[in-house]
């Protein structure tokens, strides 16, 4: 699939929506630049190690001729052999084996980062019984003719290399007749390592704009709508109907813990319909008045009747009871600016009339 083939989705994917993807196994990644730099790693290993190689097998070559050759073979000598061919073979295929397999896990990693899940690796059943769905995917997609174009392109590109170098090595060929078996081999290896050299450009070239396009395809398929969007936000935020159910429990259980902390209160004061404000003075527990509960309208009477149940003096003072209400929360102190209204209050209970 080319692109992103729904119209309503315009907007770039949100991280949430990238990690979801990338747990599931859903990353963009080039195949053609693992493959090229894979292939890249083990020209270079040839290459860095040819001299080496070359020493190795001349020196099991005179082993094998010179000594080798003149051992009486029985159980223990085909043993001997044995092991120490296998051990000869190890030391010379696991640096260059080793080598690529670090080219091709730091190419991966570098493509898509840290990334460990078994998610791809779950059978999709209802993909695996889609067998029409399958068919068109495979016929019809615009994934399958991009992927035989690459394919061409790619074929050209290794058939022209060896086109090419033979054409310039022409004039060559006829001295290596007089050439001994070392120039003759000399002379194949450079061929073939500048015919893989030939090839491998292009094939580069090819590589790096398939990655682009992988990742240009990657961001087209996991962009989200409008509403996606909004639907996300809501689920960060959370749902603003459980929101407010949340918001109105807490002031439930708000309300039930002022109500029962009126009883403590010392006096409450009203305007005296539309506010009530309950105060606590016990220096013991604040340095000033503290606001044990506080209300309007409904809440407002509750509060007054809680206090007539608790015999707690209720006076009427509009401006103080407005101003308490509005800068000081349950819980609190009163401001400085408050403590001449309030002790005036306080200095006419029976409770404070002797201090």
């Amino acid at each position: 699939m080319i692109g992103q083939e729904d119209p309503s989705k315009t907007e770039k994917a949100s991280t949430k929506r990238r990690n979801k993807q990338r747990n599931e196994g859903n990353v963009a990644k080039g195949q053609e630049i693992s493959k090229v730099m894979v292939l890249l790693a083990g020209v270079i290993a040839m290459r860095v190690m040819i001299n080496y190689y070359h020493e190795e097998f001349i020196e099991i070559y005179r082993w094998t001729f010179t000594e080798a050759i003149l051992l009486e073979v029985d159980q223990n000598v085909a043993y001997t052999l044995f092991t120490w061919g296998v051990h000869k073979m190890a030391i010379l295929v696991m640096p260059f084996i080793l080598f690529i397999a670090f080219v091709a896990w730091l190419t991966g990693r570098l493509q898509v980062g840290s990334l460990w899940t078994m998610t791809p690796l779950k059978p999709k059943f209802a993909k695996i019984f889609n067998i029409i769905g399958g068919i068109k995917k495979i016929l019809l997609s615009p994934e399958t003719f991009i992927n035989l174009a690459k394919s061409i392109l790619q074929a050209l590109a290794v058939g022209i290399a060896p086109y090419i170098v033979i054409k310039q090595e022409l004039p060559n060929l006829l001295p290596l007749f007089h050439a001994s078996t070392y120039g003759v081999i000399v002379f194949i290896l450079s061929a073939a390592y500048k015919m893989t050299c030939y090839a491998l450009v292009p094939m580069l070239i090819i590589a790096i704009i398939d990655l682009w396009y992988q990742r240009w395809n990657y961001e087209e398929q996991i962009k989200m709508s409008k509403e996606e969007v909004k639907d996300e936000r809501k689920q960060a935020e959370g749902d603003p109907k459980v929101k407010m159910q949340q918001r109105n429990k807490m002031m439930e259980m708000m309300a039930s813990r002022m109500f029962q902390d009126i009883p403590k209160a010392d006096v409450v004061i009203t305007n005296p319909t539309h506010y009530a404000v309950a105060l606590q003075y016990d220096a013991m527990v604040a340095p000033a008045p503290l606001v044990l509960a506080k209300g309007v309208n409904k809440v407002a009477e509750r509060i007054k009747e809680v206090a007539r149940e608790n015999n707690i003096p209720i006076q009427q003072n509009v401006p103080l009871a407005q101003a308490l209400y509005k800068q000081v929360e349950i819980g609190e102190t009163i401001p400085e600016e408050l403590f001449q209204a309030v002790a005036a209050i306080l200095a006419k209970l029976e409770k404070f009339k002797n201090r």
